[in-house]
């Protein structure tokens, strides 16, 4: 019993911040538009599987401007938006060299300002969502969002795959 006592004091004074309790930082993101799939990714290795919600118009890179696509590609995250029209947002750096020639050869915009982010700001959180609601952003649940908040940094590589 004694023994017992000992290890539960040596157990209940380890430091709260131990390693194990520290999720990894992601150093991938891959989002599979057909699966609406959003999984992070630590040494190769994939550490959670998010569903999301993507644009009206989810099939195909995304062309321009309004078009209600979620564009494809590698891109970083190259911002983090605390204060949006979203619960969170996480700027995704599309559009890339690639993205903005195609669309001047078609003569439009490319279109910008594609997230990760939560739902809209002042709706309720049901923890439910439709699968298209998006403009071409990916969208997650409020809680989802908090996750991703906690271990994605800036320069974070994001593959968007069809």
């Amino acid at each position: 019993m004694r023994r017992l006592a000992v290890w539960l004091f040596l157990l209940c004074s380890l430091p709260v911040q131990a390693a194990w309790f520290v999720p990894p930082d992601v150093d991938l993101i891959v989002v599979e538009k057909a699966r609406h799939s959003l999984v992070l990714y630590h040494q190769g290795q994939p550490i959670k599987r998010y569903w999301v919600a993507l644009g009206s118009n989810p099939l195909g890179h995304k062309l321009q401007q309004g078009d209600g696509r979620t564009p494809e590609g590698r891109y970083t995250i190259d911002a983090r938006r605390p204060q949006s029209r979203f619960y969170k947002a996480l700027h995704i750096s599309y559009p890339n060299e690639e993205d903005r020639r195609s669309a001047q050869a078609r003569g439009v915009s490319p279109g910008s300002d594609i997230l990760i982010h939560g739902q809209p700001n002042g709706s309720e959180a049901l923890g439910v969502q439709s699968s298209y609601w998006t403009n071409g952003c990916i969208g997650l649940l409020n809680g989802d969002m908090d996750e991703l908040w906690q271990v994605v940094k800036e320069g974070t590589p994001i593959e968007i795959r069809p």
